[in-house]
This record gives structure tokens, sequence and C-alpha cells, in this order.
């Protein structure tokens, strides 16, 4: 992913007017393939391991006079998600743990934004929303930041870069096959880059 600048992405926001919710201009914002991933990590047997998920679909809209208004409805292709070792992908997607001929398929919407400090998406901001794994439906809260390319002018934001990072635990979604070998907490590390619907 392109190494985003910052400061100048928070400048440009600021010099924006803020808007009501009710008024809220929720500009559409679609996924740049190349520039997105969705990575995932656990623990097996005491030793680190990663995969991958594909997108299937995903739905950005964002306010950008106020950030707190935006909107992403993402679904993850789960029956193609991937390990680096195959005996424990067939265990993942199995019915003990993502149970993919049954559930294929993985939705977050989200319900709220907050910004960090002093109002900015830099400083500890923080995305909730609902995830549905199994058919089962939970709140998840996921840190957030937000960067547009080094070098564009500080009102040109038709490219962002969002990262989004997290955990869950497993078992609060029935995804508790392989206890004795695989540990509770599944890491989320989602990278995307987005570019404004024209």
């Amino acid at each position: 992913m392109t190494e985003l600048t910052r400061r100048t992405l928070l400048a440009g926001l600021t010099a924006l007017p803020l808007t009501s919710p009710a008024h809220a201009d929720l500009s559409p914002y679609v996924l740049v393939p190349k520039g997105t991933s969705v990575d995932f990590t656990f623990d097996l047997s005491g030793l680190a391991q990663s995969g991958t998920m594909p997108i299937h679909s995903a739905d950005i809209r964002i306010d950008l006079s106020d950030l707190t208004n935006s909107r992403v409805n993402v679904t993850l292709n789960a029956a193609e998600a991937r390990t680096k070792l195959p005996f424990a992908r067939s265990a993942m997607l199995g019915e003990g743990v993502l149970d993919v001929a049954n559930y294929p398929i993985i939705h977050f919407e989200t319900t709220k934004v907050e910004l960090g400090d002093g109002g900015r998406i830099s400083r500890g901001a923080k995305i909730t929303g609902d995830l549905t794994l199994r058919g089962v439906t939970r709140p998840i809260a996921l840190q957030a930041d937000l960067y547009r390319p080094p070098g564009s002018a500080s009102d040109n934001l038709d490219m962002l870069s969002i990262r989004l990072t997290g955990a869950l635990n497993r078992h609060d979604f029935g995804a508790s096959g392989y206890a004795d070998l695989v540990q509770d907490t599944v890491g989320l590390d989602i990278r995307a880059e987005i570019k404004k619907a024209r």
C-alpha cells in the first residue's frame, strides 16, 4: 500500500464545514482491489499463524464534512479464506470453525463512528459495528486510521486509504472447534484503498 500522509488529510478535513446527521452528505466510494486486503491472525499450538479473506462486496459512504456520519457495509467471502498451512485451512473452513458449507459469508455493518482526541481520525478513532459470522451477530469495535495520498491537495479526497485493526473472540460466534489447539482470540488487520465513485 502507498505510504500516506496523515497530517495533510486532517488539515483538509478540518477545513470543511460540519453538517448535522440529518443533512449528512454521504459520498459513495468504491474499493481499489489492488490496495485492499483483509488479514487475520491466530495462535495454533503456540505458534502465530496468519491468513487472508477476500471481500465479496462493499458499500462505503463517507461524509467528508462530518466523518462520524460515515457508514460501511462489507461482505467477506469466508469460503475463500486462506492460510499458509493447508491442513489448518481445511479445519478452519469446516463445521467446527467457520462452517462455510452453511455460512459462506461474513458481514459487517457500522453502527457508530467515534473520532479520536481533538476530533481526529488518527488518534484513537474507533468504528463500532455489527459482525455476523456463522449466523451469529455481535458488536465489534475496530481502531481506525484514514489517510490520503502524499502530495495531493488538502481538499482532494478522491482517493483515501483506511486501516482497521482489532480482535474478536471466536467462541462468541460459535466457532469453537479445536479449542485445545487454537487460541480464543483472532486478530484483524484490514487495509483498504478507496476512490470516490463517479
